[in-house]
């Protein structure tokens, strides 16, 4: 188990919109990072000072509005730098103060923490995964329940069906995986569950994952069975 950070959940919330952001405290250096801050800056910045934390990094895991809303109120007020796949901000041009496009398999290095970037386009053609150690921070390619929608723009279901591949074979099955939404589990599940509970990790063959994902008689785009 990983005790170098701590990972603080933040449910927040706008209308009908429900995100999970991650507040990375690294406990040595008294700094931290933050994935995907949206919607109530408020909750953020009562749990920074409830650790008494610098806020040295944003983690991007793709550009869409619900996961990057509160990034340019954070750099106003603590200045951290920004980190976002290069084809995602290529691909959907998203512009902020302090980015920095990073790469598959590229390593960050934040105070005493190493943190892997890992590319699974599918529900946008950039989006990028973090893993720190025995935790993984996964956007919306990844959910406890299923997988994130690919139909919007960039979105592929063939290159989804790669990315949830890549994550059976990279993540080891202790490892706690926390997303950017929840359907009725709770973030923080470990890798072992999904693997044996996520509906998208059963199929092995990429047609009949496409032809599943993509089906036309879903409930909506977040019913996974």
């Amino acid at each position: 188990m990983n005790r170098s950070c701590i990972v603080h959940v933040i449910r927040t919330r706008y209308a009908d919109f429900i995100n999970y952001c991650y507040l990375v405290e690294e406990v040595q250096s008294k700094t931290a990072f933050i994935v995907d801050p949206s919607w109530e800056m408020e909750k953020i910045l009562r749990k920074l000072e409830e650790l008494q934390v610098q806020l040295r990094a944003v983690l991007l895991t793709h550009s869409h509005f619900d996961h990057t809303n509160l990034v340019e109120p954070l750099i106003d007020l603590y200045n951290p730098e920004v980190y976002m796949s290069q084809r995602e901000i290529n691909d959907y041009h998203y512009q902020c103060r302090n980015i920095h496009g990073v790469h598959n398999l590229e390593e960050l290095t934040l105070g005493n923490t190493s943190i892997q970037c890992l590319l699974t386009p599918g529900h946008t053609s950039g989006g990028m995964c973090y893993r720190v150690a025995d935790y993984l921070f996964s956007g919306d390619t990844l959910f406890s329940e299923g997988c994130g929608s690919c139909f919007g723009q960039g979105g592929s279901a063939d290159q989804m069906f790669e990315s949830i591949q890549k994550l059976r074979r990279a993540i080891p099955p202790e490892t706690i995986v926390f997303p950017g939404h929840s359907f009725g589990m709770a973030p923080g599940q470990t890798m072992r569950t999904l693997l044996n509970q996520n509906i998208y990790f059963q199929f092995t063959e990429r047609e009949d994952f496409v032809r599943f994902r993509m089906r036309g008689n879903q409930s909506s785009l977040l019913n996974f069975k």
